[in-house]
């Protein structure tokens, strides 16, 4: 008779802990939502080439996360646990590629580093969600996700203000073309907080050891495995996924390709919409600045015009991380007040309803020409993504067998991450020839096809029993 797994209740404060790791992740994420496209931007890049250069994202978790969860669930270290070895390892590459990030002297650099930063990203995400299934008994998982989507908010939040600090309060704010001297600074501050904030969880709390039958299983799995093993269990999860799974699948493709879009195109929506600059606009400053710096002669006029443009570009960018840092510390407020609302009116239909007020939040959001207006819609945002990183989770998650937690949680990333590959081969084209290269239509389909996803939350269901 196999020994049944005993996974104790822990109080506010080791949850706490274990979840602050979440923190140094999404602050890499919240640069890479908002800072990464300008940056993109400042070294010449077309806006319709965006979601090309964003490559990175929807392919490094396509093939890292369900890799790793694969891998991890099958690891086991008397000193460093099973979950902890792989997003300390994704935090130290993190770190490392923030920091040089600024320094990207072409597009090209910047998209390399981008591949790196990404993937190193989804190292440490995988393991991150499958830790709290791992460490927590059914009835806290809700508390436990929602409080990864606390730090989520808080990351991102501390990601996106920065931005907009260093550009308002901080020397360095260049005019002259290329990566602004204030950008530095947050990369520089991201660079520290993803190996502190991991390093921290990664002291503070201990995994649960395998018992004794599942460390005969890992020793027999060991001795059996092929370089193939890994992508063969991922095919096999993939075939007996739980039903559930593929109904939330549904759901993602519309979430998650528009959240997408609407990373890519809210900064070229406020140039247009709140400062009138255009592509044109911008290319053409760039171009003036390009020349002047080359010793070709340029009409001080020209090269007046040229600094006024480039200014307000870069303050599009703080405007844009005002705006995002506002709906994650929205996020913060609400992820753990959405525990109480799942309880009392279920985790799915708390879901459907964060999802419609997302979508009508960002539609109107085009249609808003003051820079502290286009703050309300942030609260929509706020409360829908707070729902989005946790509320999921905690649907499905009693549909998941406990040993392939760590491949299941890679496959709902890959359900993730294929409507963001999808978006990035797709919306170019779409953006140009049907949307006439304008960022505010963009901003609008956005909207729309939150309120399709969710329509579909009402197909799920996460009554069905989880297969083994």
């Amino acid at each position: 008779m196999k020994a049944k797994r005993i996974i104790p209740h822990l109080n506010f404060w080791q949850i706490w802990n274990m979840n602050v790791g979440f923190f140094g992740i999404q602050y890499s994420f919240g640069l890479q939502q908002t800072a990464v496209n300008p940056i993109y931007s400042f070294l010449g890049a077309h806006a319709e080439h965006l979601p090309f250069l964003n490559l990175a994202g929807p392919i490094t978790g396509l093939l890292i996360q369900p890799l790793i969860g694969a891998i991890s669930d099958k690891t086991w270290s008397p000193k460093w646990g099973r979950r902890k070895p792989f997003f300390l390892l994704g935090a130290v590459f993190c770190s490392i590629a923030l920091f040089l990030f600024p320094f990207s002297s072409t597009i090209w650099m910047a998209v390399g580093l981008l591949w790196i930063l990404d993937a190193a990203n989804n190292t440490a995400m995988e393991p991150y969600r499958a830790f709290i299934g791992d460490k927590l008994p059914e009835d806290q998982q809700t508390f436990g996700f929602q409080m990864q989507s606390l730090f989520v908010g808080a990351g991102i939040t501390l990601a996106n203000l920065s931005l907009f600090v260093f550009q308002k309060y901080l020397p360095g704010n260049s005019a002259n073309g290329g990566i602004p001297a204030w950008v530095y600074y947050s990369f520089f501050l991201g660079s520290f907080c993803s190996i502190a904030s991991v390093a921290w969880s990664v002291y503070k709390t201990p995994e649960l050891p395998p018992t004794e039958d599942e460390l005969k299983e890992l020793r027999k799995a060991k001795e059996n495995s092929t370089f193939f093993t890994p992508l063969i269990e991922i095919i096999i999860a993939i075939r007996k996924m739980p039903k559930v799974l593929w109904q939330l699948a549904l759901v993602y493709l519309f979430q998650w390709y528009a959240l997408f879009v609407y990373w890519q195109f809210i900064t070229p929506m406020l140039k247009w919409s709140l400062y009138g600059v255009s592509e044109a606009d911008e290319m053409k400053a760039h171009k003036f600045m390009e020349s002047a710096k080359s010793g070709i002669y340029v009409a001080a006029s020209d090269l007046t015009w040229a600094k006024s443009i480039l200014h307000q570009v870069e303050v599009a960018v703080g405007q844009t991380g005002l705006m995002n840092g506002t709906y994650n510390i929205v996020t913060m407020i609400c992820a753990l007040l959405l525990v109480s609302f799942a309880k009392k009116f279920s985790s799915k239909n708390t879901y459907v309803f964060c999802l419609f007020l997302t979508g009508l939040g960002i539609i109107i959001l085009p249609f808003i020409r003051n820079e502290y207006g286009v703050l309300i819609p942030m609260i929509a945002l706020g409360i829908g993504w707070a729902a989005m990183m946790g509320l999921p989770y905690s649907i499905v998650s009693s549909a998941i067998p406990h040993r392939k937690r760590g491949i299941y949680m890679g496959v709902i990333n890959m359900m993730i991450v294929i409507p963001m590959l999808i978006q990035t081969l797709s919306f170019g084209v779409i953006f140009k020839f049907f949307l006439n290269s304008n960022p505010s239509t963009a901003i609008v389909v956005s909207g729309i096809l939150f309120l399709i996803a969710g329509g579909c939350v009402f197909f799920v269901n996460p009554s069905i029993p989880k297969r083994d």
